[in-house]
């Protein structure tokens, strides 16, 4: 059940990054065709490029951390016995998901309460930039989920291969 649910939630974060990047393609594309083809640039255009722009980072962030495709420099960390790679590994998940709580989630929270209480709202479109934001605290969560999640394969991972040391720590107890 919890892998109908976790497929279920990767299906519609990549469906919703999607959708926003072809929402953002369009938006660029009427951008362009407004201004040199027309020569009478829309005035809205950029505003929701920028939007867009923030949600597809977002939450493509979250879609490459699942995929495994973000960023990393692994060069150094291929290089080291398995032992050290999960320790390291095992280190950089736990950052990224104190870093997903406390800055994305937390941090995200206080900014789009206290912008929905400020009132404000984009220039061109009138969109109440708490919505916007919004992206800023669900990327967050996803990043959280996904992060506690490789976690746990690491450390299943590392009790597998190192039987040994679990259970004389456990005997000693």
């Amino acid at each position: 059940m919890l892998n109908k649910l976790k497929t279920g939630l990767d299906k519609s974060l990549e469906f919703i990054t999607a959708v926003s990047m072809a929402a953002l393609v369009v938006d660029v594309t009427w951008q362009v065709i407004t201004r040199f083809i027309l020569n009478d640039p829309s005035s809205w255009t950029e505003e929701v490029a920028t939007y867009l722009m923030i949600w597809v980072g977002l939450l493509g962030s979250a879609v490459a951390l699942n995929r495994r495709a973000h960023l990393g420099i692994d060069y150094f960390v291929g290089k080291l016995d398995f032992k050290k790679r999960l320790i390291t590994e095992s280190i950089v998940v736990i950052c990224v998901a104190v870093f997903s709580i406390t800055v994305l989630i937390i941090g995200g929270y206080q900014l789009v309460k206290e912008t929905f209480e400020l009132g404000q709202t984009a220039p061109a479109t009138g969109v109440k930039l708490g919505y916007v934001y919004i992206a800023v605290p669900v990327a967050g969560l996803f990043l959280t989920f996904y992060s506690i999640e490789f976690l746990i394969e690491l450390l299943l991972k590392f009790k597998q291969s190192f039987p040994e040391t679990t259970s004389s720590s456990e005997s000693e107890s």
